[in-house]
């Protein structure tokens, strides 16, 4: 089996090399550097600085090259910039191929998640999502790590389950795209409200009840949006939720813990390579909290945050505002 993966940033080079135990690979990035650097010194210190790389991983700058041919595609864009490149691979890309989706975010204009557009835009191929608690460099050392692999067709999923498994990289299977997709999606916005109080030196029992009230917030939202329930209390649930809440690794996090540090949010964004994919996200989630009339305080708060609207300070005070009544309710 031949495998395209689209994206040289820190997941999807790790992914390419996860696949490399089991198919072959080769990994598209935009940067020519980027790319030379992986096939002739298999290594990619910008995004996974001190990491030894496959020496088999072979690395592209041309499209048609990462895309003909393959019996697989792997997706690790930014979601502003996913729509762009699955244009781009439309006519390059052989009939009913798979495409896995690695994106955690969603398109801002349209709000949709990453697998509708591939199903917009790409219609015929079937489509899924690899998303859980993944963080890339611990992966590359060689840390166990345990992810989902998502998709509508049964037959599909358990037909490429195998090619992510390995013995350090567990991959389960589930049928709730929706569910695995916007868990991925709203954790990163509750990543950085714990960052925030992280930032403030709030203490552990600020994050917990943070991580805590923010499950309950993704778990209202993703099930009104269709979700299954029990999705959000699993891997790419909860599961993501605490890796990427609590681990120094975790982007989101850290803009988080800059904003309570007190820098600027252009400032912490300009300085960071890689995209934090909850600060672009966080709009589009307050609007569908708003379509699907599900009340999300902590999301609100973070929201105005990144948008330059409120202080780290007061947004982490009306975070912890609540009024007096059942854990089940909203506040």
């Amino acid at each position: 089996m031949r495998v395209g993966i689209l994206g040289g940033g820190s997941w999807g080079t790790t992914v390419a090399s996860l696949v490399l135990k089991n198919a072959r690979a080769i990994l598209w990035a935009r940067d020519p550097d980027t790319v030379r650097e992986i096939n002739d010194e298999h290594t990619n210190r910008r995004y996974l600085p001190d990491v030894a790389l496959p020496a088999k991983l072979v690395a592209t700058s041309d499209l048609g090259e990462a895309v003909s041919e393959v019996d697989v595609l792997v997706i690790g864009i930014p979601s502003q910039s996913f729509r762009d490149i699955l244009h781009q691979v439309r006519d390059l890309i052989g009939p009913e191929v798979p495409i896995i989706s690695l994106t955690k975010g969603l398109e801002l204009k349209t709000r949709m998640r990453m697998t509708q557009i591939i199903s917009e835009v790409l219609p015929g191929h079937p489509c899924g999502v690899l998303t859980g608690p993944n963080l890339a460099r611990e992966i590359m050392a060689g840390f166990a790590a345990a992810s989902v692999l998502a998709m509508e067709d049964q037959s599909a999923v358990k037909a490429l389950q195998a090619l992510f498994h390995s013995a350090r990289f567990r991959v389960y299977t589930n049928h709730d795209v929706i569910g695995c997709e916007l868990g991925g999606v709203l954790k990163n916005i509750i990543a950085i409200a714990t960052g925030i109080g992280d930032g403030f030196g709030a203490g552990d029992n600020t994050r917990a009840a943070l991580m805590t009230r923010g499950l309950a917030e993704i778990t209202r939202l993703g099930t009104a949006m269709g979700g299954e329930p029990q999705t959000f209390a699993g891997l790419t649930g909860m599961g993501d939720l605490v890796a990427t809440c609590t681990s120094v690794q975790s982007r989101n996090r850290t803009v988080g813990y800059e904003l309570g540090l007190g820098k600027d949010i252009n400032q912490i964004i300009a300085a960071m390579y890689m995209v934090a994919e909850g600060v672009r996200s966080a709009p589009a989630v307050v609007e569908l909290a708003d379509e699907y009339a599900v009340e999300m305080p902590i999301a609100t708060e973070v929201c105005a945050v990144v948008q330059g609207n409120r202080t780290a300070r007061d947004a982490l005070r009306g975070m912890l505002r609540a009024s007096i009544g059942a854990e089940s309710e909203p506040n």
